[in-house]
């Protein structure tokens, strides 16, 4: 019985730090729905719905969350020009301390960072997991 209890525990600390990085949207009050600021979808493929504090544009960070409202990644959109003049960023928030994966990615602009910029996003989860498509 003691050996059974101790594998359940076990099991119950292992699910929980799996689901560490899934939090459910919406994030707090001063973040606010990308889409509600800018001429872009509310649901991005590949991305999730995206939040940010509107006076952390154009960095970020942007919380992205799946199709289920789970947390699924941390994204900063950093400005090609600001990396070019070695601008240092500090600091910054991320969505969860849990962290399965870093992706960098070029971008050439969009609605909100017009200018070409770098995603670095960080995944809270598994991105074959993440219900993003």
């Amino acid at each position: 019985m003691r050996k059974l209890l101790a594998i359940v525990v076990v099991l119950l600390a292992l699910a929980a730090t799996a689901g560490a990085g899934g939090s459910k949207a919406p994030p707090d009050a001063s973040y606010k729905k990308v889409s509600d600021l800018v001429p872009l979808p509310e649901f991005l493929p590949g991305m999730g719905t995206l939040y940010v504090q509107p006076a952390t544009l154009p960095v970020g960070p942007f919380l992205a969350y799946d199709r289920e409202g789970t947390l699924v990644s941390t994204i900063y959109m950093v400005p090609l020009e600001e990396m070019q003049q070695h601008n240092a960023f500090t600091g910054l928030a991320v969505g969860s301390d849990q962290v399965e994966k870093v992706d960098l990615s070029y971008n050439a602009g969009h609605p909100g960072v017009e200018a070409p910029h770098y995603h670095v996003t960080i995944w809270h989860v598994d991105p074959a997991r993440a219900k993003v498509k």
